[in-house]
């Protein structure tokens, strides 16, 4: 048996104001030509209507037929850049703006406020999409202070985390509300961006039984994680999977922080799936070990390679890095097949022993 579905692709990346990127229909042909039987669609208006889909199944079920003609159907709604701007540190407020429509640039409070409400509306979205998680980013207050110099004082790292969870729990009561899993992506640039903050994040959310994981490998090969490890402490709690690539080259010239350069002078640099570092065999592997049952959908940069190159070549990879699951041991055919008592007279019991 396969518990794992795909392969997916993240539809973010490849919507352009030409056909067929430019509409999801066209998405989702082109999507299915290459191999792709699913698609992670972020909550743009171009792809779809959040309000009107958080409040009429009968819309939902209609997105739903219009995928389905091309063989298609939906992973997980996204709401990374609406995510992003749950919480952000006032010294990011220009550059986050764009992420929100015009009416609330320059108003970090009104501009919070419609994120609220986005991520809230694709809770009950995905609900009637019939999707079992949906993916986003945590935001960051305390992201500026990520590196320790000038010393942070005493309590500030915990009031950035107590206020993501003031700022989170409602949400997370919405999905629960909805049935459906909040994935947070650990990514550099918010507070959730390793193990040891997803910790933080979790304890202050009271172990949030809809606060879960999207594992997306290539992160952690910029920052230097074990992402394997990541699999083995955390596994319960992931419910989304970016397939996604990354190399690390340090030199004497530059290392994790990256000196400025540009992403192709990085040490660290995404790459097309496949043409990195990330051991997907051994990721593929953990994952079946532990039984996941989410997609696994292609999130393709790089900073060499062709999107659409990229794209072609990520449906077979993903296709053939999945595992079906095996239904017996491997050893059967060797199975002894002595009964209770037999087994009792090898470990040199009788019967009646206590």
């Amino acid at each position: 048996m396969t518990a794992m579905k795909g392969p997916g692709i993240f539809l973010a990346q490849f919507l352009g104001d030409t056909a067929p990127f430019d509409t999801l229909d066209g998405l989702a042909e082109w999507a299915a030509d290459l191999g792709f039987v699913g698609v992670q669609i972020p909550c743009d208006p171009r792809l779809i209507d959040l309000k009107t889909a958080a409040e009429s199944r009968d819309y939902c079920d209609d997105l739903r037929g219009r995928l389905a003609r091309f063989g298609i159907e939906p992973t997980e709604l996204s709401t990374h850049l609406q995510g992003q701007l749950v919480a952000v540190h006032p010294a990011y407020d220009a550059l986050f703006d764009g992420f929100a429509p015009p009416e609330v640039h320059g108003k970090p409070a009104e501009r919070q406020a419609w994120a609220v409400e986005q991520v809230t509306l694709a809770a009950k979205a995905s609900a009637n999409l019939g999707l079992s998680a949906h993916a986003t980013f945590s935001g960051a207050l305390a992201w500026p202070y990520v590196y320790p110099w000038p010393q942070r004082p005493t309590g500030l790292v915990e009031e950035a985390f107590a206020e993501l969870a003031r700022r989170w729990t409602p949400i997370l009561n919405a999905f629960e509300d909805a049935g459906v899993d909040c994935a947070f992506e650990v990514h550099a640039g918010e507070d959730i961006h390793d193990g040891a903050s997803w910790e933080r994040f979790l304890a202050a959310v009271g172990e949030h039984p809809r606060a879960r994981l999207l594992f997306d490998p290539s992160h952690y090969v910029l920052q230097q994680l074990d992402y394997l490890d990541f699999i083995d402490r955390y596994h319960d709690r992931i419910s989304c999977f970016h397939v996604k690539d990354a190399e690390f080259n340090p030199s004497g010239r530059s290392g994790v922080y990256g000196g400025y350069e540009s992403w192709v002078n990085r040490a660290g640099r995404f790459r097309s799936t496949g043409d990195g570092q990330v051991d997907f065999v051994g990721v593929f592997s953990k994952l079946a070990q532990y039984g996941y049952k989410g997609w696994a959908v292609l999130e393709w940069e790089c900073a060499l390679k062709r999107s659409e190159d990229g794209a072609r070549e990520g449906a077979p990879f993903i296709r053939d890095h999945i595992i079906r699951v095996t239904e017996r041991p491997f050893d059967d055919f060797a199975a002894s097949g002595v009964d209770r008592a037999a087994i009792r007279s090898l470990l040199g019991l009788k019967e009646g022993d206590a």
